[in-house]
């Protein structure tokens, strides 16, 4: 769905560095790093809201330069906050927005309104930030958009609704259909719905992996801090230890299990553990 060759884009004192990156179709990517990271640049860039210095991007297989159209009009995204004239309701807003879009429907429009339970008359300065997720991704639904970029879209929700967004994303991939673009510091949420996970740090990609390999490949290890020697130490991603006793992360937990046995105890890693592990440990990938 998107693809990043040799990307390279240069800022005073940032830059996004050698990125290279793969959105797989019908799949939730998860998007995850601290701010700051690079992730809002990615995504202008991947909007062509930014060019590359150097480097290939494609989207749907296409470059910007002869079909920015096209892929635009395929392209839905959720911001994180409001991008809608405030005094305007969704009725107002759908006069707006509707004929920009070719494959506008308003069938489709009206069902998620009603399926979202927002209202069509109230101004959208009313509107909770959790309906304003919502009126972003009926907007994107509605123009039949295939790839749905979402920048932060659980972020000061409550508890309950971002459970029901996470359905609301689960439900609308089971088709398979739609490729997912999900940026998020609450890591958690991923866990329950995300394919695959892209973890930048700094301007460079330190993983991009599906969450199956990920929980295959990554442990947190707890054990006897004599069991540490040179070799061991090589196996572990970051290692906290006392007097008596360690604590590390590794990204190749069977070689762990190989060496270590029933030495040591070994717990799956979470997401949040391993970016707070790993962050500045691009020589581990």
């Amino acid at each position: 769905m998107v693809e990043f060759k040799n990307v390279n884009k240069y800022f005073k004192g940032f830059s996004l560095e050698h990125i290279d990156l793969q959105v797989k179709q019908g799949q939730i990517t998860g998007f995850v790093g601290a701010n700051g990271a690079g992730k809002s640049t990615t995504m202008k860039l991947i909007m062509n809201l930014l060019q590359p210095d150097s480097g290939e991007i494609k989207v749907f297989g296409k470059g910007y330069a002869k079909h920015g159209k096209e892929i635009k009009e395929r392209i839905g995204f959720v911001y994180d906050s409001n991008v809608f004239y405030e005094s305007l309701n969704l009725k107002d807003i759908r006069k707006i927005i509707g004929p920009a879009y070719k494959n506008w429907s308003d069938n489709q429009f009206y069902d998620y309104i009603k399926k979202f339970e927002l209202p069509l008359t109230k101004a959208i300065k009313t509107f909770s930030k959790g309906m304003l997720m919502k009126t972003s991704l009926a907007m994107a639904l509605s123009h039949e958009a295939e790839f749905i970029m979402m920048d932060e879209p659980t972020a000061g929700l409550d508890p309950v609704f971002r459970r029901e967004l996470l359905d609301i994303l689960k439900e609308l991939m089971a088709d398979g259909r739609r490729t997912i673009l999900f940026s998020t510091h609450i890591t958690s949420d991923l866990e329950r719905i995300a394919d695959n996970i892209t973890f930048l740090h700094n301007g460079k990609i330190l993983f991009n992996e599906s969450i199956s390999d990920i929980q295959e490949r990554y442990a947190l290890v707890k054990g006897n801090a004599n069991l540490l020697d040179h070799d061991i130490e090589k196996s572990f991603m970051s290692i906290e230890h006392s007097s008596t006793e360690f604590q590390a992360i590794t990204n190749n937990a069977e070689e762990v299990r190989r060496l270590l046995g029933d030495q040591v105890v070994m717990e799956e890693a979470s997401l949040e553990d391993i970016m707070f592990y790993t962050k500045g440990a691009s020589q581990y990938v």
